[in-house]
Formats: structure tokens, sequence, C-alpha cells
């Protein structure tokens, strides 16, 4: 198997102390991520399903596309008694100019990531790319794929974040 590749080193984790040029690094590895697992991303409109080998649905809501941009939201969703549950559920904005993939909001309550007032922005941010670029490298492991051939039906989609 494969290790995975880091564009961060150790020193940067164990600190705890990330850099700008690592948020950077680590946004443009999430890019890279995302592509594998969406290499169509910029054509994908609406809704999106994939069943891994893990046999979780992972969804993909496409909310928009610009020739520069995508505004996406991946989630899985989890039915526990008659509700559904979305969790992780991150909404997410590709720059394909620039190989970016930046998180704008992450919910998910299994994993807390400990949202500490007198954490600075800049770690915030480290913190929940990196917590997206562990689920993404997930994903891509267990063979999660979107594509035109994986989009839902109209009657099938419904909002992927909505409670």
């Amino acid at each position: 198997m494969q290790r995975p590749y880091y564009p961060w080193n150790l020193s940067t984790l164990l600190s705890g102390r990330p850099t700008l040029g690592s948020l950077l690094d680590l946004c443009e590895e999430n890019y890279v991520l995302l592509m594998r697992l969406a290499p169509d991303l910029a054509q994908l409109q609406q809704r999106h399903l994939s069943r891994g080998r893990d046999g979780i649905a992972l969804h993909l809501q496409i909310r928009s596309q610009t020739p520069y941009t995508s505004l996406l939201q991946l989630t899985y969703r989890f039915t526990s008694s008659a509700e559904a549950v979305a969790d992780p559920a991150a909404l997410l904005r590709a720059y394909h100019d620039a190989r970016q993939l930046e998180v704008l909001e992450l919910r998910q309550q299994v994993l807390s990531l400990d949202p500490r007032p007198d954490l600075c922005s800049l770690q915030r941010k480290w913190r929940v790319n990196l917590f997206l670029s562990k689920w993404l490298g997930y994903c891509c492991r267990q063979q999660h794929g979107f594509s035109p051939s994986t989009q839902l039906a109209e009657a099938e989609s419904e909002c992927l974040l909505c409670p």
C-alpha cells in the first residue's frame, strides 16, 4: 500500500503552529484529493451520490459553478430512527485556477475539533483543513467518486445540510 503524501512537515503538526505557507500547501493537497474524487468537478451540476467500498453513501451537492470556482457541499447522511443526520458536512469552495480548496464551513459532531476561542484564525483554518484532508484521503481510499453518471434524479435529491 502506498503511503499518502502530505505537503506539511511533522514539526508543523506537532508544534500546532502552522504558517500561511503550510496552510496554502494543505489547501492545494485538498484540491488534489477532491479532483481524485470528482475529476470533472467543473462540469458537474446538482446532486451526486457515491457508494465506496465502505458502503456508506457520500453525497456531493454543487451549489454554484463559475468559470474559476465551484461551491459545493460534501457529506455523509446517516439515518438513525427516522431522522437523517449529515455528519461530517462541509461547505467548500474550489478555486480551479489556483488549485486550492477552501473550507467555508465544517460541521461534525462525532470527532470534535475543540473550537477553542484562544486559537488564532490561522490555527482554526489549519485544523478544519487538516480534518478535511484526512476525510478526503479516506474517501479516495474507499474508492468514492463523482461523475456525470452519479447525478441523482430530481425526485431523489434533497438539501444535504438541511436539518
